[in-house]
This record gives C-alpha cells, structure tokens and sequence, in this order.
C-alpha cells in the first residue's frame, strides 16, 4: 500500500533507522495505529520541501530535488532533530539530517529610546 507517496517497504528501511521506532515497525502502517507524541519522548514525522527562502516563487534549482521527502524524529529530552531525505531517484537514499539546538552564550543586546 502506498501512503504519502512512499511505500511500506520503504517506510519500513527508513523509519527503522531510527532505534527508537523499533516497537512501531510492524504495527505503524496499519489503519488503526495511533501514536500519542504528547506522552512520548519522540515525535516522529515527514517533513515536504515545498519552495526556497527567499523566493518562494523558486520551484526549480539544477542539481536539487523537491520531488523527496525526509524522515523525521524529534526527540524533546535532547531538543534534537534527526532525519533521512528520500528521493526514489536519487542513488543515496540515505542522506541525513541532524540539528541540534545549541544554547546562547551571550546576552541579546537592547536599546532604550
């Protein structure tokens, strides 16, 4: 079955590099699945790239793709983002994404007028 454009097979070798969806990987594509992110550590999601910053008229570039998708985790413990791009086309079906948030060590500046 195919569901947002990917299908299980594929679903199943993305979402299962994600150690921590290992309980969901035989049960996540049923119908009746339900995944509460509001009393779990993870949040899991799929995230379409729809346009450039700042021109969002931009729908081409040579050399990239929008036609893909990635995998997402978020895990709220660690505040960090982890995820998988996947293009059917593209020969590195694997590329990942990492962004952590990193704390300011400064103090904002202000001005009184």
């Amino acid at each position: 079955m195919i569901k947002w454009q990917a299908q299980q097979s594929i679903d199943v070798l993305h979402w299962g590099r994600f150690p921590s969806f290992e309980p969901y990987i035989s049960i996540f594509n049923n119908d009746d699945f339900v995944y509460d992110p509001y009393n779990n550590d993870f949040i899991y999601m799929r995230w379409k790239e729809r346009f450039l910053v700042p021109d969002h008229r931009v729908n081409n570039v040579d050399g990239a793709s929008f036609a893909g998708f990635y995998y997402i985790c978020y895990q709220r413990s660690t505040n960090e983002i982890k995820g998988f791009y996947f293009y059917f086309n593209n020969h590195e079906w694997y590329q990942q994404l990492v962004l952590e948030h990193v704390e300011e060590r400064a103090f904002g500046s202000f001005e009184f007028r």
